[in-house]
């Protein structure tokens, strides 16, 4: 059945930039073109799977010293729409608008009876059109499941079935294996505890390959994230006013040094399942020239930056002139502690997909395990300072900032070293130099976005360069 397409784009023009996974909220949506069109169930309901290329305007950066800069300004989404001739109201706030030749248009995502559909096809294994549902072996999926859309959710859409079982659906279309699948999918394979197991995932042609457009996990019930975890703690700390981090009840150093160990762990089953590599003299170099290229782009744009550029250089250029080679393996690659969460099994890792709308060679490229670890270690000043940006704070607060951040960046690395067999702390150049890296381009993204958080980024260079 053929859409009044011209109808269904005006009306997806409107919608499309009040969604939470629309890229560039602030750039609107020029131009929409539905280029694929696919029917997925007849009758009403009905069930269309559309892929729509987004026209937008340039992004022009504001920030003092650069050049105005032009981002991509094409992007294609994957939406799922339900189509009836009269919404129940529950549905209502789902609503997309009327199409002549299909009735009241609206977010598939929202109706338990389409998305029980989409569950079944999985489960049953089915293709319908060109769209592959596939099972993980061995995986059990309990079709009557209700849904329920996760809020929260930035740049995907997850979809929760009973208690089971989540489904991702990647809004970006990239062509290709997203690093998700295939990361967990190998994870899964080997019996790793500390990511959520495979159970299906959902793919298409895009461009003539093979590509990802939706993952579905086991679902954890009884998870709760880390970076909350990690801020209730500070909250205690700050409500005490004479206890040192060690001493409060909630201090979370115990659990940091059990997420390193988590992380180390995953990042062995990587290296075993996955491809790795060596960085010889030459890679370093590299390295370090796009790392140096990086800052001198900060320092232009942030002139708070300059004092610490010629020491923070000077660490880059160690890192250039190290000979020692350096591993290298597939990495999560955007590692932090809204990516963890503490089950009643122990700390998971989520969300291995990379730059949603980078490609994917990009995102599956070989890294130190050690960026990751920067991560981290870069996570935990954040939460340390997090409820201290938008206001003065008092010195004892600060100082107990940095002591609850110190306490746990050592108990991450203590628990890292216990399972990988080394401690991340013995590589200093280079861990370093990747979390130095991770904290200028902070710098610039709190320069654009929120300028009162400057300081935080800044305040770990400092304490870096000075280490």
């Amino acid at each position: 059945m053929s859409t009044d397409r011209k109808q269904l784009e005006e009306l997806l023009g409107e919608w499309l930039p009040k969604q939470r996974w629309f890229a560039g909220k602030d750039r609107g949506a020029k131009a929409v073109h539905v280029t694929k069109e696919r029917q997925l169930l007849d009758g009403d309901p009905s069930l269309l799977h559309l892929f729509v290329q987004v026209e937008q305007n340039p992004a022009v950066d504001q920030l003092p010293g650069l050049e105005p800069r032009a981002d991509t300004t094409t992007t294609t989404y994957q939406l799922l729409l339900g189509a009836r001739a009269e919404l129940a109201p529950e549905l209502e706030n789902a609503a997309i608008g009327n199409v002549d030749d299909l009735g009241r248009v609206y977010d598939a995502t929202q109706d338990h009876d389409l998305m029980h559909a989409v569950l079944g096809w999985v489960a049953a294994q089915e293709t319908r059109g060109d769209i592959v549902f596939a099972l993980e072996p061995g995986a059990k999926i309990d079709t009557e499941a209700v849904s329920l859309v996760l809020g929260g959710e930035q740049s995907n859409t997850s979809i929760v079935f009973g208690e089971q079982t989540i489904m991702k659906l990647f809004r970006i279309v990239v062509p290709g294996l997203n690093p998700d699948l295939e990361v967990t999918r190998a994870l899964t394979e080997m019996g790793n505890l500390h990511i959520p197991a495979l159970q299906g995932w959902i793919e298409s042609d895009v461009d003539g390959t093979a590509s990802t457009l939706g993952l579905l996990q086991e679902f954890l019930r009884s998870g709760t994230d880390g970076w909350a975890l990690a801020l209730t703690s500070v909250r205690d700390l700050f409500a005490e006013g004479d206890l040192h981090a060690g001493e409060v009840g909630g201090d979370f150093a115990a659990e940091s040094e059990r997420l390193g160990m988590a992380t180390a762990d995953v990042h062995s089953a990587m290296a075993q399942a996955l491809p790795t590599g060596v960085a010889d003299s030459q890679a370093l170099e590299s390295l370090a020239q796009s790392m140096r290229q990086r800052l001198e782009a900060a320092r232009i744009a942030v002139p708070e930056l300059a004092d610490h550029a010629a020491a923070i250089s000077a660490i880059f250029d160690a890192l250039a002139s190290s000979h020692e080679p350096v591993t290298l393996q597939r990495v999560h690659g955007d590692f932090h502690l809204g990516q963890v969460m503490r089950t009643d099994n122990g700390w998971v890792l989520l969300d291995f997909e990379g730059e949603p709308g980078a490609p994917i060679a990009a995102r599956t490229a070989l890294s130190s395990p050690l960026r990751d670890v920067a991560g981290m270690l870069r996570s935990f000043d954040y939460a340390s300072r997090y409820l201290l940006a938008d206001q003065p704070a008092a010195a004892q607060l600060e100082y107990r900032a940095a002591e609850w951040a110190e306490r746990n960046r050592d108990a991450f690395c203590t628990g890292y070293a216990k399972s990988a067999g080394r401690d991340p702390r013995e590589d200093d150049v280079l861990l370093r130099a990747f979390e130095l890296d991770k904290a200028v381009y902070e710098v610039s993204y709190e320069a654009r976005n929120r300028p009162s958080w400057v300081r935080i980024p800044l305040g770990s260079i400092e304490r870096l360069v000075a280490a």
